[in-house]
């Protein structure tokens, strides 16, 4: 178990947060109590909207998971953040046998591998330095089980996935908690390019699930039906396994 972390009067970052999943944790963390968010972004433009509706609660920053100088400047710009959420990540539709899928590969490893280390390694001492705080990584019910038509991105996920546990070893050492997030299909511009927006489910479940985890101290969340039928059947592996405490494997 991680330690109980509670978001109110913190102050977040979230990275993807102009649509689908991170503008949904944007606007549910200022609606339960968080101070400010920073709006972790490629376009600064794409948030006008938010920036009108919640003045000075708000604050675009440039972060670009695949270019690590912008992730590098996010950081030493946004040194009061308590709470970083890396929701960023990019799926490109490749079966295995497809002669496309080894690019499809590649660039997903870049943004939602690499990026995830990108992010970490930039992070990581802003957290510290305010005493710790979370690291909140959303990941996918593919990081555990594969499917054809994105077998590609099911990979990525799950390579996600393993440096999540990796990280939260190490980043418990600097008191700072790590939530490994695993929806199923969420109704999102991505659930629509997979395929599957007839079986999507609100993203609010994804943001009001982060909220809860944190406070009950959860390593994981599975927030929606399909994750939580399949979250039955792991559970008892991921307490048994994943969730052992640093320094006992």
């Amino acid at each position: 178990m991680n330690s109980p972390f509670d978001i109110d009067y913190k102050v977040a970052l979230v990275t993807g947060a102009n649509r689908g999943i991170g503008r949904t944790i944007v606007e549910t963390f200022l609606e339960r109590g968080v101070r400010k968010v920073y709006l972790g972004l490629r376009n600064l433009e794409s948030v006008a909207d938010l920036e009108q509706q919640y003045a000075d609660r708000v604050t675009p920053i440039h972060i670009d998971l695949s270019r690590p100088s912008t992730i590098i400047s996010a950081a030493a710009n946004a040194q009061d953040v308590d709470i970083v959420i890396n929701n960023a990540g990019i799926l490109k539709n490749a079966s295995p046998l497809q002669p496309e899928s080894i690019d499809a590969l590649e660039t997903q490893m870049d943004i939602n591998v690499a990026g995830l280390l990108r992010m970490a390694q930039a992070f990581a001492p802003v957290l510290k330095a305010n005493g710790g705080g979370a690291f909140v990584q959303l990941n996918s019910i593919a990081s555990l089980r594969s499917f054809p038509a994105f077998a590609t991105y099911a990979a990525s996920k799950a390579a996600a996935y393993s440096i999540t546990q990796a990280l939260r070893h190490e980043m418990a050492e600097q008191n700072t908690v790590v939530l490994s997030v695993h929806p199923g299909p969420i109704a999102t511009d991505m659930a629509n390019n997979a395929g599957l927006s007839d079986i999507a489910e609100p993203p609010g479940l994804v943001a009001e699930g982060i909220i809860e985890a944190l406070k009950k101290g959860e390593c994981h969340l599975f927030p929606d039906t399909m994750a939580r039928e399949l979250w039955q059947e792991y559970e008892s592996f991921a307490r048994k396994v994943i969730e052992i405490e640093a320094g006992t494997a």
